[in-house]
């Protein structure tokens, strides 16, 4: 096994390891002050497995296109913008059900390991970040300014530094055989946690 797959393998044990009711790092509690905030952008999308799992998938896409970086930023971006719209106090209804639906698409993508055009990439990874960033709003809505300021720079540097690890490791594999890919794991994996999501929200407990 080479480096680029065990790095693809640890991706996939992060993602079965990861409590995917987990989407507060401060225990429940609004972040209060810049450090709380801070920590809680940074904390987010790691113990968080549908949004994990989807910045994996964007990295994972995006190291397909040689302007993988400029997709990864385009989706951080509009990731953003998500986060902005929840916190003005836009509604979308059924965001968690949304979330998990993007998960399983991207997973599907990765399984297929076809190279789709830029641009409907580019379209694809706006409407997965401003899904995703709405889903990533509700933890800090109604904090004061300073924790907000803080979660978001969290928000962006975890976001960037997983999809861009994934991409450089997605590109590395580059090479695989088609059918043998690496890719297409990663790809069931992602699909299976957003269909594991979808179904925890759909399914009513006992």
């Amino acid at each position: 096994m080479n480096r680029q797959s065990a790095g693809l393998g640890s991706l996939l044990l992060a993602l079965s390891a990861t409590n995917a009711a987990a989407h507060h790092v401060m225990g429940g509690r609004m972040p209060a002050t810049f450090m709380n905030g801070l920590l809680s952008g940074l904390g987010h999308p790691i113990i968080g497995i549908d949004h994990f799992a989807a910045v994996v998938a964007v990295g994972c896409l995006a190291g397909m296109h040689k302007a993988g970086p400029a997709l990864v930023i385009g989706f951080i971006a509009v990731m953003m913008a998500g986060v902005a719209l929840h916190l003005h106090g836009a509604s979308l209804p059924a965001a968690e059900l949304l979330v998990a639906i993007t998960v399983i698409a991207l997973g599907a993508l990765l399984v297929g390991n076809r190279q789709m055009p830029t641009a409907p990439v580019l379209t694809l990874f706006a409407l997965v970040g401003l899904v995703h960033g709405y889903a990533l709003g509700e933890s800090i809505y109604g904090a004061e300014p300073t924790p907000i300021y803080a979660y978001l720079i969290g928000l962006t540097v975890v976001q960037c530094a997983i999809a861009l690890v994934a991409m450089k490791i997605a590109r590395g594999l580059a090479d695989e055989p088609a059918t043998l890919s690496p890719l297409r794991l990663v790809g069931a994996g992602i699909a299976g946690v957003g269909l594991a999501v979808l179904v925890q929200h759909v399914v009513p407990t006992v």
